[in-house]
């Protein structure tokens, strides 16, 4: 197993803060990301990870939530078509292992997607895991992806990148971020 070096980032300008897998790049360095993101991108591999904070919804309930968000990632994705999607676990995540203790509920969804980048034609099979912490006090839902290219088209532009599959994120990197999150200031939400 690779080691890891502990060091919590901060999120949000220290509002948060987690420990990210090794390799982790800030894409705010790259390009313009949304006030509710933070993106972050593996060096040498096309995984992703996206820390974003959307509006809490309060018409579904617990593991629900967390296939509502999968589906509306899914739409963004222009994946909704049949077949273009699937939702193959939802597991709750035990709030004692949390470092975000304030959360009515945690949970960690796994499914794929079939997603092209930029708008291309060449569309790529992507496993996403999807941690969702629910915060009803402050009107907000975290949610936590991690895009994990499973087979892209040779036609995509991230074909380059299938081939340097370098020491890439584990879905034990993604739970040990998960599990690190924490709030250190609740006047991020307003």
């Amino acid at each position: 197993m690779q080691s890891r070096a502990d060091q919590t980032h901060p999120l949000f300008g220290g509002a948060l803060s987690a420990v990210l897998p090794h390799s982790a790049k800030d894409t705010s360095e790259l390009r313009e990301i949304p006030d509710n993101q933070e993106v972050f991108v593996h060096e040498h591999t096309d995984q992703s990870l996206i820390v974003e904070l959307v509006e809490y919804q309060s018409q579904v309930e617990n593991e629900d939530a967390a296939r509502y968000h999968f589906e509306d990632i899914a739409g963004s994705n222009k994946a909704l078509e049949p077949d273009a999607f699937e939702v193959t676990s939802v597991v709750p995540l035990s709030k004692s292992e949390l470092s975000l203790s304030d959360c009515s509920s945690a949970w960690m969804l796994t499914g794929t997607q079939c997603v092209s980048k930029f708008n291309e034609e060449a569309r790529n099979s992507v496993t996403l895991h999807l941690g969702l912490f629910r915060l009803p006090q402050f009107s907000t839902d975290v949610l936590i992806t991690f895009n994990d290219p499973q087979r892209i088209s040779p036609d995509s532009s991230s074909a380059a990148s299938a081939e340097t599959h370098r020491q890439p994120w584990t879905v034990q990197d993604f739970q040990h971020l998960l599990q690190t999150l924490t709030l250190h200031n609740p006047g991020l939400f307003g």
